[in-house]
């Protein structure tokens, strides 16, 4: 017997592929409907508007993306420096497998402040930053702020320029300046 998955978890499944691929704008509720084969009605009884759609999408990223970033950071040791270069090891590796982009990044080009979109994708960005904050103190950052500003720069400048050209040689070149960036914040 075959399993049928949730609705609910269809039309994310279904949202994140098409989101990802073509942008929030151009994918319209019909298509959701369509594509994850549920209900207009029941579409609309697990998310009142297309927008809660979207942030019920990126919450998911959110959880995707973090357990992520703590894997990569844990796979490379108990030394929270090295757990931050880590991080740029995973990315690399994630260039190489052409999973490129940041679907927070993307949400919000299309999504302007004040938005629940917008501030769906500003939670993220705060909440990865704090992660990196606690790890840049911990492996005794100087300037633990401004070195997790720095990191997480470099994270979304790798994500976003990975969608454009050279993802291999984006992604290489990005673990080089972590690396150094580490190297001069972390003098102990």
């Amino acid at each position: 017997m075959i399993e049928r998955r949730p609705a609910r978890d269809r039309i994310l499944d279904t949202a994140s592929e098409l989101f990802y691929a073509h942008g929030i704008h151009a994918v319209g509720v019909d298509r959701l409907i369509a594509e994850s084969g549920v209900a207009k009605a029941t579409l609309y009884k697990h998310f009142p508007s297309k927008d809660d759609v979207v942030v019920a999408y990126l919450r998911r990223m959110d959880d995707n993306w973090r357990r992520h970033l703590r894997t990569a950071a844990l796979a490379a040791g108990e030394d929270p420096r090295e757990q931050l270069f880590g991080v740029f090891v995973a990315l690399e590796r994630t260039a190489r497998e052409g999973r490129l982009g940041c679907a927070f990044i993307n949400a919000v080009a299309e999504y302007g402040p004040g938005s629940t979109v917008h501030a769906a994708a500003a939670e993220h960005k705060d909440a990865v930053r704090r992660w990196v904050r606690d790890l840049a103190a911990a492996a005794g950052a100087g300037d633990p702020d401004t070195l997790a500003f720095q990191l997480t720069l470099l994270i979304d400048g790798t994500l976003a320029a990975t969608r454009v050209d050279h993802a291999d040689l984006t992604a290489e070149a990005a673990k080089r300046a972590a690396r150094e960036l580490l190297d001069a914040a972390c003098t102990r």
